[in-house]
């Protein structure tokens, strides 16, 4: 049987997809200020960066401090993780639909998969291809990609954010053996919202935020967006990481785009389509399949 730690992580990455699956609200809301997908980011960023740091000055400790060598590692988590992630996955979706963006970011399961087996020695069981196979197939059907054909820069880019979003498993898990959650995660976005800070126009973004009716309600709209889809299930998905295997990991956080489906029909009330039940099916289906008991 699995023992309690394995199914707490389980129950903290599902949590963190859930929220995750909650940015599209907040990504529409913001856009409502005028900002572009960018410089939106930048802000969800430089909120959850925030958090994080107030966290890591309530709970310093030793291992809070970043050594020399591990410099590198949370440049890879912050830059080629969490910025490239971002920013690849905005350029995608200037370049194709949001559905095929999207199920372009969720093949990350696919290079976590095979990252863990080149790096980390993890044995691809034929449960774990199931699982796979169904994520990838619900995570298709819930986005309801398109026939039409895509731009193959929008390809490149896509799959690139998937990668990069499949390294903060990998990475993470290296990061976490030696620092605390809360390090690994504030030290990571801390990094992420500079780098992207600094492709998002600044001063035009300052100048979006002066002009906006009410200021206030921005700043307290901005705070919520990093707390809610990035400080919290970042946090949530890093301490899951502790025990669950990475290809584990990113296979159940394709609950994202069920839980961003069934909003979207809730809140927007947007068209419920037979393909879109059948891979909520699949997602699920994934989940069963690799929490059941091994025979």
């Amino acid at each position: 049987m699995r023992n309690a730690s394995s199914y707490r992580g389980t129950v903290l990455i599902l949590a963190a997809a859930v929220l995750w699956g909650t940015m599209g609200i907040f990504v529409r809301s913001l856009g409502a200020y005028g900002f572009d997908s960018i410089q939106i980011s930048a802000l969800r960023l430089c909120a959850a960066a925030l958090c994080f740091l107030l966290l890591l000055a309530v709970r310093r400790g030793s291992r809070s401090r970043i050594r020399i060598r591990d410099i590198p590692l949370f440049l890879g988590l912050g830059v080629g993780s969490v910025g490239l992630m971002t920013c690849c996955y905005f350029a995608a979706i200037r370049m194709l639909t949001m559905s095929e963006a999207a199920i372009l970011l969720y093949t990350s399961p696919i290079w976590v998969m095979l990252m863990s087996a080149l790096f980390f020695h993890e044995r691809v069981t034929r449960r774990k291809l199931l699982a796979l196979a169904l994520s990838v197939a619900g995570c298709a059907l819930v986005s309801g990609i398109g026939g039409g054909q895509m731009q193959p820069l929008g390809i490149v880019v896509g799959v690139g954010s998937g990668i990069a979003y499949g390294l903060y498993s990998i990475l993470g898990s290296v990061a976490l053996r030696r620092y605390p959650p809360e390090a690994v995660s504030a030290y990571t976005f801390f990094i992420a919202a500079i780098a992207v800070l600094l492709i998002s126009r600044p001063a035009e973004l300052v100048q979006k935020m002066a002009a906006a009716d009410g200021l206030a309600g921005l700043i307290l709209l901005i705070l919520a967006t990093g707390a809610v889809t990035a400080f919290a299930p970042f946090l949530l998905y890093t301490l899951g990481l502790q025990a669950v295997q990475a290809s584990h990991a990113a296979i159940l956080a394709t609950v994202e785009p069920l839980v961003a489906t069934v909003l979207g029909i809730l809140v927007y009330h947007e068209q419920l389509r037979t393909a879109t039940l059948l891979g909520i099916a699949c997602i699920l289906g994934a989940i069963l399949a690799l929490n059941a008991q091994k025979c």
